[in-house]
């Protein structure tokens, strides 16, 4: 090829990218929209890519920039998305007009990770509805009891380890490394039926895959974004989020799982077992090893990561606020006085005051920063602003509903930066403006389960443990600038010491219901 051919076709190929970014650029423009001005290719993310706020106040600084807007524009990269404010119109599209925005937008290569994509989160259509309908009976109030007795031995175990190690002095843990464990043992002995001890044996190979796997670095963020924004250049260059060897991990566990319920007659009700008693019959999902590997393996990213993380806030806010600290230990040796040293399910689910204290957790610190809708049928939006015009979404455009802003509203919330308990306590929460684990039928579907989870974990530490913060713990909070997450800068750091409670707690296994059986 001549260089003058070859400087020619540089030539139009930069032309033409010049005009498709103009042409992005002005996408809010053509609809009277207000938006800021992007950068090219980085979009409204530049200041997250450079790493000079976290991800989740970049967009919260423009939700306070357009105050007086229903929605705003947003450029994810070089995609244009409207955040939407105003809670009325929230509602109206995930919820009154939830058959035009059904989906979300994956957030993997679709072509080279066969299992991670047919994940809950990302299937569309009637495969999501069929998928939804089948394992929302794991998580009902009877299958919640059953798996109470369960997470309860996982919670003796983290504490007993706090105090063996701790002895009569307190100790500095890294609480998300901790609280990984603790929610790594939880996982695999509810959704896996494996009973694993990540305490008293830190390496065995169920944590350390969970690490390996859900390592959010700057590195996955990339990754992540690229295979998000720019499908067809991820697919180009293979790009995966989840590595192969993991997928083979977890389609090991769940196939020998598998065979040996098949072989041994074993039979628990949970989540795998509702998805083999589904193989042969013939309406709904064909359940193949990878359909059941992709709904289990997505299971335990959320209930290693995205709980544990919201497991942190929740002790860090608690060591924080003494007055807090007190009156809900104090409501948990009531509830301990009332059953003679014994939780029990019904009991951790009537106590007022903790209920409180994870609320007002998660409306600091909602699971997901954002909600995201991928529209499936044209739908015409009221102006953002009074001087503007309605404004028609075509399938395949994106909607951001943002929690994060929304539960930090003035507007909403009095004192919103305050952690305050008490404004859950003689109020019903408000779903338009709390959303933590989602809204509308796309609501998280392990919602119960994690509430359950941290429940447990808090009201077995805090009888049994003091929590303060520890010279590693930073005051005021700052939230990561390089994770995509919502996380703590410098992780979280606490001291745990050892009480002496004046009542002992009965253990969960001495009523007969420890079930803590290996079956794979």
């Amino acid at each position: 090829m001549e260089l003058s051919t070859l400087l020619l076709g540089i030539l139009a190929i930069c032309i033409c990218m010049y005009y498709f970014i103009l042409s992005q650029m002005s996408y809010f423009d053509q609809r009277k929209v207000p938006y800021q001005r992007p950068v090219p290719l980085l979009g409204n993310m530049a200041p997250y890519i450079f790493r000079r706020i976290s991800f989740v106040d970049n967009i919260h600084r423009l939700y306070n920039h357009f105050s007086n807007a229903r929605y705003f524009g947003f450029y994810d990269l070089m995609t244009p998305v409207y955040v939407i404010r105003d809670p009325e119109l929230i509602n109206t599209i995930a919820i009154k007009n939830f058959d035009n925005f059904t989906d979300h937008r994956n957030f993997v290569n679709d072509d080279v990770e066969s299992i991670a994509r047919r994940n809950l989160f990302g299937l569309r259509g009637d495969h999501w509805r069929e998928m939804r309908k089948l394992l929302s009976p794991s998580f009902t109030s009877s299958k919640m009891k059953m798996m109470f007795v369960l997470m309860c031995q996982c919670a003796e175990n983290f504490t007993d380890f706090v105090i063996t190690e701790s002895g009569k002095s307190s100790k500095t843990y890294d609480m998300k490394d901790t609280l990984r464990r603790y929610a790594t043992d939880v996982v695999a002995t509810c959704a896996f039926g494996i009973s694993v001890d990540s305490f008293n044996q830190p390496k065995n190979e169920f944590f350390l895959v969970g690490k390996k796997t859900i390592n959010f670095d700057f590195k996955m963020t990339l990754k992540f974004l690229m295979c998000r924004n720019w499908p067809r250049l991820a697919k180009l260059l293979k790009i995966r989020v989840f590595s192969a060897e993991i997928e083979n991990f977890f389609k090991n566990i769940v196939t020998d799982t598998v065979k040996a319920r098949d072989e041994h007659g074993i039979v628990r009700r949970d989540m795998m077992q509702l998805m083999m008693e589904t193989r042969d019959k013939n309406y709904g999902p064909i359940f193949d090893i990878d359909e059941m590997t992709a709904q289990a393996f997505v299971f335990f990213v959320a209930g290693f990561d995205s709980v544990s993380t919201v497991m942190c806030f929740l002790a860090h806010e608690i060591a924080v606020n003494p007055d807090v600290q007190t009156k809900l230990r104090a409501e948990i040796e009531d509830v301990l006085k009332q059953n003679n040293g014994k939780p029990t399910y019904e009991s951790i689910n009537s106590m007022k005051y903790l209920d409180a204290v994870v609320t007002e957790t998660m409306r600091l610190y909602p699971l997901a920063s954002f909600l995201d809708r991928v529209c499936t049928e044209d739908f015409e939006m009221p102006p953002a602003t009074p001087d503007g015009k309605p404004v028609t979404i075509k399938p395949g455009e994106s909607v951001w509903f943002q929690s994060y802003s929304l539960h930090r509203d003035p507007k909403y919330y009095s004192e919103p930066l305050k952690f305050n308990p008490d404004r859950f306590l003689n109020e019903s929460v408000d779903n338009s403006i709390y959303m933590p684990f989602g809204i509308g039928p796309r609501i998280c579907i392990g919602n119960r389960f994690a509430l359950m989870e941290a429940k447990i974990m808090m009201f077995y530490l805090l009888w049994r443990c003091d929590l303060e913060p520890d010279v590693k713990t930073k005051l005021p909070m700052v939230l990561d600038k390089s994770a995509f997450i919502t996380t703590a800068e410098g992780g979280f750091w606490l001291k745990l010491r050892a009480r002496n409670p004046t009542i002992s707690i009965i253990s969960c296994s001495s009523n007969g219901h420890n079930s803590h059986t290996k079956d794979t």
